[in-house]
């Protein structure tokens, strides 16, 4: 079975997927006032209308065995973990067939403001560390209905996430 190693996270090596910026430590010029800094449009994303805001959880498994991946085909999706480093995993847009030879895992740290380009294949984040992961998730609404296509790997397609 393919295995995939964890990579750390650089502008260079994810800017196939998308982009991101370390929300917990902002960088540049700021907006100040008496006691504030703002920090600006650091990261923009697109959508024309309803934005919606969903905690996931997901538990940190034995073996990360990946068996399924979706995209989102009108929509970036946006994932910032909470309580843990995350490891997401990622393969480029390639016209609705799964590409795992192309997958990337990268080692998102705690606080991180992912956004993956629309077609970007990907699931679930998994947890680096902690039993139970907490991320946030920024999507359309109910993108999960209208706009989530997810697709079972064939054996020789499914991969294992190490670290």
């Amino acid at each position: 079975m393919r295995k995939i190693k964890v990579q750390p996270l650089t502008k260079d090596a994810f800017s196939p997927f998308g982009d991101y910026y370390k929300m917990d430590a902002p960088e540049g010029y700021a907006l100040k006032g008496e006691l504030h800094s703002f920090y600006p449009d650091r990261l923009t994303a697109y959508h024309d209308g309803c934005v919606s805001f969903s905690p996931i959880t997901v538990r940190r498994p034995e073996v990360m065995k990946i068996t399924q991946v979706e995209y989102h085909t009108t929509t970036p999706e946006i994932i910032m973990p909470l309580n843990d480093d995350m490891i997401l995993h990622v393969a480029p847009a390639s016209a609705g067939k799964p590409v795992p030879e192309y997958t990337k895992a990268f080692l998102v740290p705690k606080n991180t403001l992912i956004k993956m380009n629309a077609c970007i294949w990907h699931l679930a984040p998994l947890p680096a560390n902690a039993d139970e992961l907490v991320a946030m998730i920024v999507l359309p609404e109910c993108t999960y209905m209208n706009d989530c296509t997810v697709v079972d790997l064939k054996d020789d397609e499914q991969f294992i996430i190490e670290k």
